[in-house]
């Protein structure tokens, strides 16, 4: 049994180099404290800039030729930093995955009270599974369960978009329906 190496718990490694962390010769400074808003400086010239107008240095772009970098308030530039990160997870949309199950001998009645909740689900921007589940030798039946997902597909035509056709995965066939875009 092999061990991994721990990661200490708590610290996590930061992900801009700040002040003197960096370690190049040369930054390019962007930003307010430079004239014309940019300019190629020694790194000893960079820090002290930042030192006397109490602020950090960071460095924002590392791949760059030199490094460009900036000065700034870092914990504040931190929260910004964060505070997008968590704006966009929110803004993100959450894709909801509704299932709905049927039997090789669904009946007529059965399978219009499924279709009205899967339009349903579809109006509401949800995801749809539906799939047939064979239980002991119901499995001789695949063609009916093939037939009956592919007529809840046509019926669902005018909601939702098939994402994958009818597929045998051990003993159940499922598809999938993904909603139509809204128009607004």
């Amino acid at each position: 049994m092999s061990q991994r190496p721990q990661q200490p718990r708590g610290r996590r490694e930061e992900p801009y180099r700040v002040n003197e962390k960096i370690r190049v010769r040369e930054v390019r400074l962007v930003g307010d404290f430079v004239e014309g808003g940019n300019a190629v400086l020694p790194i000893e010239k960079a820090l002290r800039l930042a030192q006397e107008n109490e602020l950090d240095l960071v460095e924002i772009s590392p791949n760059a030729s030199p490094p460009v970098c900036k000065i700034i308030d870092y914990a504040k530039f931190k929260y910004e930093q964060k505070k997008k990160q968590k704006e966009i997870k929110a803004n993100a949309a959450k894709v909801v995955l509704k299932e709905i199950r049927f039997g090789p001998n669904t009946d007529d009645h059965d399978f219009n009270f499924k279709l009205k909740h899967a339009i349903n689900f579809l109006k509401e921007g949800a995801k749809v599974k539906a799939y047939v589940h064979f239980v002991g030798r119901s499995i001789v039946f695949k063609e009916r369960g093939e037939m009956l997902l592919l007529k809840f597909a046509q019926a669902l035509e005018d909601y939702g978009a098939v994402e994958q056709m009818p597929r045998l995965e051990g003993k159940r066939m499922n598809i999938f329906i993904a909603p139509k875009a809204q128009k607004k």
